[in-house]
């Protein structure tokens, strides 16, 4: 494999996924296969806790030797600014990629996920990108771009692509890792407005 398909070098790639996991078909989990990063397994995906979701990522972070990035999708967004919000070991991480994080101030959600509403809406402490997609059911292009605004983040619009998950038809989502890469380079790809 060469340039964006290839597994990034000197770094380790947490995955976080969101509420209930994420699916063998996932763009998170094909990632896993095809490079061998590793997720964050968290002791109970149908109810998350966000105290117990948090201090799991602080341990994960910690057992790594070499700089991080985060990869995550939808609840695993929320999970990642939070954890920077209350981390003293930031530094570790050079980079995350936020994908379809969502609007857990909905009523729908906040009810179906309790006890993460509001999210941390703090600056994030290392670059940022997050992805949004213009028909995400959990999250509005609205609710997402203020998001990224309080974060600090860029704002990558890759359309119409759902809740860009395993029902996306992204299959290893090369576009997303070369997202990915850019955080790992320095050269974070300019955002794409809605």
């Amino acid at each position: 494999m060469a340039g964006d398909e290839a597994p990034i070098a000197g770094h380790t790639v947490l995955v976080l996924p969101g509420w209930q996991n994420s699916g063998p078909d996932h763009w998170q989990s094909r990632w896993e296969l095809l490079h061998g990063y590793t997720r964050v397994e968290q002791h109970d995906w149908d109810r998350p806790l966000r105290g117990d979701w948090t201090a799991r990522l602080e341990d994960v972070v910690l057992a790594q030797r070499q700089p991080v990035l985060l990869a995550a999708h939808s609840l695993g967004c929320l999970l990642a600014a939070w954890w920077a919000a209350h981390s003293a070991h930031t530094d570790r991480v050079v980079g995350a990629l936020l994908v379809a994080p969502p609007d857990i101030e909905r009523d729908d959600l906040r009810q179906a996920i309790p006890g993460w509403a509001p999210p941390a809406r703090q600056r994030l402490p290392f670059p940022t990108i997050v992805v949004v997609s213009g028909d995400d059911p959990y999250g509005s292009l609205q609710a997402t771009s203020r998001l990224a605004a309080d974060w600090g983040a860029t704002l990558y619009n890759v359309g119409a692509r759902g809740h860009v998950n395993a029902e996306s038809g992204l299959g290893d989502w090369p576009e997303g890792h070369a997202l990915l890469r850019s955080l790992a380079t320095g050269h974070a790809t300019a955002g794409v407005a809605p």
